[in-house]
């Protein structure tokens, strides 16, 4: 289990907003932090603490008036931190490589990938071809319904038929390096972890060990009793983003508690597999 960082992008400013609370008319989101600091610092931040493996996102649309503005400060993140965040947020196959060449380390990928509700292929191989498997992170952010949960693109708006499945996932980790998975109808709210989807997760995760430590759930982390949940349902494997709750944006949880806290899960975890 590793601790993953975050860097959330709207309107041009690094925020932590209610997921699900997401449209692109008006640009609106219910806006929990709006930080007074630009994705710069919280890169160098990162880096000066060596944090790795964190993700900058593009909340905007490219429609939106303040795109160019977000995209600004998502570069500007890239450039204070090259090779030590992942970045997503409108990632083509056609311009993914700009974003590698300004210091991404991955580009995380979900819209481009489907349509019509369901993955399109051809687009999925032309991505893997123009950045490779092992700089691919496939979004997978998703909400529940009719049984299963089912993934959410163009900024967690619209959901698809595609269901959160063992098969789909061994289909599809033939062609990214990781997961990022969103429990999009908690995420923002810090009232709890989605237990079922991260036992899902932890379940495959510890099936496929080219996977483990290679998912990241995000939402709804509040306290210490979440991580010890997450770590459990896990089983280890998976690691965790912590927006809202993390004091870096106005929570309550420390980072450098959280960075040990996992530090001891992980010891505790390799003491349990060599027994």
């Amino acid at each position: 289990m590793q601790f993953r960082p975050c860097i959330d992008i709207h309107n041009g400013s690094v925020k932590q907003i209610v997921g699900g609370s997401l449209k692109d008319q008006n640009d609106r989101a219910t806006e929990n932090f709006i930080s007074e600091y630009d994705a710069a610092y919280y890169a160098g931040f990162y880096k000066g603490n060596g944090i790795k493996g964190g993700h900058v996102i593009l909340l905007n649309s490219k429609d939106s008036e303040y795109y160019e503005k977000t995209k600004d400060q998502a570069l500007q993140a890239l450039a204070a931190y090259p090779g030590g965040l992942q970045i997503g947020g409108g990632i083509t196959a056609e311009n993914a490589e700009t974003f590698l060449d300004a210091g991404a380390s991955h580009v995380i990928v979900t819209s481009y990938v489907f349509r019509n509700g369901m993955i399109d292929f051809e687009r999925l191989d032309k991505l893997k071809k123009a950045v490779g498997k092992d700089r691919l992170v496939l979004d997978l952010s998703c909400r529940f319904g009719e049984g299963d949960y089912y993934v959410c693109t163009d900024r967690w708006q619209k959901m698809t038929d595609y269901a959160l499945t063992d098969e789909n996932l061994d289909l599809l980790s033939d062609w990214c390096d990781e997961f990022l998975i969103h429990a999009v109808d908690v995420e923002g709210r810090s009232e709890g972890i989605d237990r079922q989807l991260a036992g899902i997760l932890g379940d495959w995760a510890d099936h496929q060990s080219q996977f483990h430590e290679k998912v990241t759930y995000a939402g709804g982390v509040k306290d210490f009793e979440d991580l010890e949940y997450l770590a459990d349902l896990g089983r280890g494997h998976i690691n965790v983003t912590i927006g809202s709750s993390l004091d870096l944006f106005g929570g309550p949880m420390k980072w450098e508690e959280v960075l040990k806290f996992i530090e001891n899960t992980g010891s505790e975890d390799e003491k349990r597999r060599k027994q």
